[in-house]
Parts: structure tokens; sequence; C-alpha cells
């Protein structure tokens, strides 16, 4: 991952998609890496980005895989819309759903 991709910042406890897309300093985005990609259908994904405070089956399901490793690395899941290269970056912190989250816009060469 080249160092656009390679951070994110991740908003704590939000509630739709669009508290992802705030303006921020950068010197607060955290270095991430993503451990397993969630591909949903179209109306799944519009359900997870339109109320991100929900329990979610395949959040709980995967969240053993998310922490923050020894080296300050966020390894997260990437939830996305099929077909889709942006989506939503999320670190659960235990929880089955996204206790933080970031807006992930996809890389040049998924398009």
């Amino acid at each position: 991952m080249n160092d656009f991709h390679s951070t994110a910042f991740f908003v704590k406890h939000p509630f739709r998609i669009e508290d992802l897309k705030v303006p921020h300093r950068y010197e607060m985005r955290k270095r991430f890496a993503v451990v397993k990609t969630v591909e949903l259908s179209k109306i799944d994904y519009d359900n997870f980005i339109a109320d991100l405070y929900v329990d979610r089956t395949f959040i709980e399901e995967n969240k053993g895989l998310c922490r923050i490793d020894e080296d300050g690395v966020w390894l997260c899941l990437l939830v996305k819309r099929r077909g889709q290269s942006d989506g939503v970056l999320v670190m659960p912190d235990g929880r089955d759903y996204p206790k933080y989250a970031a807006y992930y816009p996809g890389k040049e060469d998924e398009q």
C-alpha cells in the first residue's frame, strides 16, 4: 500500500458514512492494514452505511481478527459493496458494530 492508502482517519462511534467524511488533521490519521474484506450486496451495504451503530453478524464473526498490533497498526475489516472499490474500514474493538470506522476511498488499481 502507498502512504495515502495506508493511513485513515478513524471516527469513534460513527452513526452514518457521512460521519466518516469529515475534515480532520493529517496527524490524527492511523496506520491500518486490512485483515479481511467483507463484500455486501447493494441493499445490505446501503443499510450498513445508513446505520453504522447496529450490531452486524459479519462483524461479530470477524471481530477476533481485528486489533492494534505492536507497531500501532490498526488491523481492521474492509466492508464494501460488491463491485465497488471504496468502503468502510471497521475496527470493532470487541463489539459487534464499528466502534471505530474510517472511510476508505479505494485504490486506483481497483477501478
